[in-house]
């Protein structure tokens, strides 16, 4: 077996060795679905706990646990950082990585601005090393079915994209989604899923315009978005913490209609409904599944020797953080770091 590793980069035919960063729940779910992967390892794991990074590694079978992040930033034996933080930690976390010469895939939202996305990406292009936003969604075969379709046509020009993520809620006053220092809301946490649905499709809009109930805190709980394009299209999204929706999404154009059923944003499968024609329905054909994709587009990309991902540019990434800044600035919700 050869294994060359050099400047963050991975070739040959051996696995890629991961490191997660943070112990929560995203993290739990990536740690399960990667070490199924056969060509990865998930080989350290930290916190700022020492105690919950060494139950997790206990739990997952990996090998070293660190009680801080710097212990995971000088492990030679680790080829690419997870950040699995609260958004909040991402512009640090995923800046120390960098710093340390480790290639990153970093959960969305990416950052809690525009302003800290810029400065991750201009950081992973000084250091030529991999940058990636953990959007699964952009990489999972199905979606990019339903864009390939959209982009040939399928359903003639796009009118209007609408989709929508809501959690029933009710979450406390100390809970993290409520606390501005933290990014919270319902923007950041959800409402990231249909704006980059929307981007995917139609990019990034030309006018925004949003309404929002804010809590007491000053963070949005139930926040509706108008995106307005050019090209004539719209996107109704709406996204909350306090309201359970259906987190379906249509898009519809001028010779019919795609529908994508409950979970969108990781569907495997959705109807295709043309003018005059019998619905068509798109499953996927099994292989991986949920956040596999994305660890292996990272994959793919680190053993070509690729800065960043096809499937999820850095621009896109800032295009979607500008957005989410727009939306926003209209409801009157901001953070700390927005100075």
């Amino acid at each position: 077996m050869t294994v060359k590793r050099t400047a963050g980069r991975v070739a040959g035919d051996g696995p890629v060795r991961w490191g997660v960063l943070a112990t929560g729940g995203i993290a739990e779910r990536f740690t399960a679905d990667v070490r199924e992967l056969p060509d990865a390892e998930i080989v350290a794991v930290a916190s700022r706990s020492e105690a919950s990074a060494k139950e997790f590694a206990e739990r997952f079978g990996i090998p070293r646990a660190y009680g801080e992040w710097a212990g995971l930033m000088a492990d030679e034996e680790v080829d690419v950082v997870y950040v699995a933080t609260p958004h909040s930690a991402h512009r640090a976390a995923a800046g120390l990585a960098l710093a340390a010469g480790k290639p990153v895939l970093c959960e969305k939202a990416f950052t809690l601005n525009a302003r800290e996305a810029g400065e991750l990406v201009a950081l992973a292009r000084e250091r030529d090393l991999f940058l990636m936003e953990a959007m699964w969604m952009y990489c999972n075969p199905v979606v990019l079915r339903l864009a390939e379709l959209v982009r040939d046509g399928a359903i003639g020009e796009i009118r209007t994209v609408q989709a929508d993520f809501g959690l029933q809620g009710p979450f406390d006053a100390g809970h993290r989604l409520r606390d501005p220092a933290l990014g919270g809301g319902a923007v950041l946490d959800l409402g990231v899923y249909p704006v980059s649905f929307a981007h995917l499709l139609l990019g990034e809009p030309d006018r925004v315009q949003a309404e929002a109930l804010l809590s007491p805190e000053g963070v949005d709980l139930n926040t509706g978005m108008l995106l307005g394009w050019d090209s004539g299209a719209t996107a109704l999204l709406t996204c909350s913490v306090t309201a359970g929706t259906p987190v379906t999404a249509t898009v519809t154009g001028t010779k019919g209609r795609i529908d994508v059923p409950s979970g969108f944003f990781g569907t495997e499968r959705f109807v295709l409904r043309r003018e005059g024609a019998e619905p068509e329905e798109y499953t996927a054909d099994g292989g991986l599944r949920g956040l596999q994709y994305e660890a292996a587009e990272v994959m793919r990309c680190l053993r070509a020797g690729e800065t960043e991902s096809a499937l999820v540019p850095l621009e896109g990434t800032l295009a979607v953080m500008r957005t989410l800044d727009a939306v926003r600035e209209r409801v009157g919700v901001r953070y700390p770091v927005d100075g």
